[in-house]
């Protein structure tokens, strides 16, 4: 195996892998600064911070021939007998004068500064910049102009290291960002009449290592250093990309993508980005309310005031005693639901009518998937656990049931009963279709937000989003990714698996780990869930092959 020294440390590389200095230098636990270079993107070498001093030792005598000048580490491919030294001192004053020619015309508005607490200008400065500074501080300007419809961009914060240029280039294929005029007069701006407003354009706020571009969504709303971070998975597509959930006291404030290079690499697209304002809207159902009749009973003139407002301990034994004395059920499992939720409720389903018709829940889809240049896709699948669910129900005896089936199963008068269960974040169901359920003896709806079929209901239950839920989600290419709660849901409101685990009579609080390891011991098509899951999942399908 090629052998890499990273100051003096001797590590091993893969025979065909292509490295450069960083990444090489990463296997030795060494961090590199830079500031250009990213690993999705094309290899520029222009800020010049992460100048090392490298070599090559001859394989036969031992020897080390060192390279006179500095190179440019993310430039700078590594082979066998490659040596890096990253901490000498023709390295320190390098980086001392690089931050130090940065900074010399950069305004120090840190305090009003989104990036601060998490700017790399910064960070850098106080590890490897010079103590004190030579040059006389002149007045600065903070312009500021709009370059697209999520994103501000603060010109005189720019280093110019044209991550963002080559991410609309080379990721995105829109090409609205470019840099004009030359030399110390040398901005990044968009093409007259071409505003950066493509499906990824948020991406180029996490890239910029300063804080020259803005995302106006989370603009001045809080401190980074006030934020915790929980590793989630976007409930927007079926993709499932990576992200992280960042709030602060049960307040959701932005999403970031998370890298998983099974999934998404680096990126996530902005309707995921920016999906996340459902779970603290104002008109969300917050409290579980039960009404006497069948469903539809309210459409035909009964007030609202007669919904009885229930406490959740309450709902754990009326509910199973109105859908057992009902007679025939019919499920619909959302595939918003995770692994873990989808067998509890089939679960559920079984011990109150082992004949329960079980199929899939309405899966929405909004046009064809949108595949990018530099390999991104968004997903028209609006939904992230559709081979999840339908996995479970393959357990059950009931895989290929689809909404429709069910639909029809309900339409010709084969279930007195309905448990439907939803949790989508936008409005999915039109009154024709909910007419379908009127009549039953009991009709169940668990979801987000009103509708015509949660008019109807018999059972009103909230439902979670997906950052109040934890447990598995199994993407469009069968990747399964174990997640936990990033923030709780809104006060009196129970995650669908809270009430699953307790309706099955388990004790203690719901344990998503539990569940899953039961189905990866007891299942074979989730064997590969058992024990601790990787940071990014684990890829079903091979499993089940290998």
């Amino acid at each position: 195996m090629p052998i890499v020294i990273v100051d003096g440390q001797e590590i091993e590389i893969g025979a065909d892998e292509r490295l450069n200095c960083i990444e090489a230098a990463r296997r030795a636990g060494v961090e590199i600064p830079h500031y250009c270079w990213h690993p999705g993107l094309s290899v520029v070498a222009s800020c010049r911070m992460c100048l090392i001093e490298a070599g090559q030792r001859d394989a036969e005598t031992g020897n080390v021939s060192m390279i006179p000048k500095l190179v440019p580490g993310c430039q700078t491919p590594v082979k066998d007998g490659t040596v890096i030294v990253t901490e000498s001192e023709k390295v320190r004053e390098s980086r001392a004068r690089v931050e130090e020619a940065l900074l010399i015309d950069h305004p120090i508005d840190c305090p009003i500064c989104d990036k601060a607490g998490e700017c790399l200008l910064q960070d850098y400065h106080f590890e490897h910049g010079q103590a004190e500074r030579r040059a006389d501080i002149h007045p600065f300007t903070s312009r500021k102009r709009d370059v697209g419809p999520t994103v501000s961009l603060f010109v005189d914060r720019c280093i110019m290291c044209t991550r963002c240029v080559r991410f609309t280039r080379e990721v995105s294929g829109t090409g609205e960002l470019m840099v004009t005029s030359r030399g110390a007069k040398e901005e990044i701006d968009v093409f007259p009449g071409f505003p950066l407003d493509n499906k990824l354009a948020g991406n180029v706020v996490d890239l910029c290592p300063v804080g020259a571009l803005g995302d106006k969504d989370f603009l001045y709303q809080q401190r980074v250093w006030f934020l915790k971070r929980e590793a989630n998975v976007c409930g927007g597509c079926s993709a499932g990309c990576s992200i992280y959930t960042e709030h602060n006291q049960d307040t959701v404030y932005r999403l970031k993508p998370r890298e998983n290079p099974e999934v998404n690499t680096w990126w996530i697209c902005d309707e995921g980005r920016y999906g996340w304002h459902h779970l603290h809207d104002d008109e969300r159902l917050l409290t579980a309310t039960r009404r006497e009749g069948p469903a539809g009973h309210a459409g035909n003139g009964s007030p609202a005031a007669a919904d009885e407002t229930l406490e959740w301990a309450d709902v754990v034994g009326r509910l199973q005693t109105d859908l057992q004395a009902a007679g025939s059920l019919a499920v619909a499992v959302s595939p918003m639901l995770t692994v873990e939720e989808a067998w509890m409720l089939c679960s559920v389903a079984r011990s109150i009518d082992p004949e329960a018709f079980l199929a899939l829940g309405h899966v929405p889809v909004a046009g064809d998937d949108e595949t990018f240049p530099g390999g991104f896709t968004i997903r028209g699948e609006k939904c992230p656990n559709k081979r999840g669910v339908e996995a479970v129900l393959a357990l059950f005896g009931s895989g290929g049931h689809s909404w429709n089936d069910l639909l029809a199963h309900v339409a010709a008068g084969k279930a007195s009963a309905a448990w439907i269960t939803a949790g989508y974040p936008k409005a999915w169901i039109d009154e024709a279709t909910a007419a379908t359920f009127t009549g039953l003896a009991c009709l169940v709806v668990q979801d987000l937000f009103d509708s015509p079929l949660m008019a109807q209901a018999t059972w009103r239950l909230p439902a979670v989003g997906f950052a109040e839920r934890a447990g598995t989600w199994v993407n469009v290419a069968h990747h399964a990714q174990s997640f936990r709660q990033a923030i709780r849901p809104p006060a009196g409101v129970w995650p669908e698996g809270r009430l699953f685990w307790n309706m099955l009579g388990r004790r203690g609080l719901y344990d998503p780990v539990a569940i899953r390891q039961e189905l990866a011991e007891s299942a074979a098509p989730f064997a590969a869930l058992a024990g601790e899951m990787p940071a990014i999942g684990v890829d079903l399908r091979v499993r089940q092959l290998a």
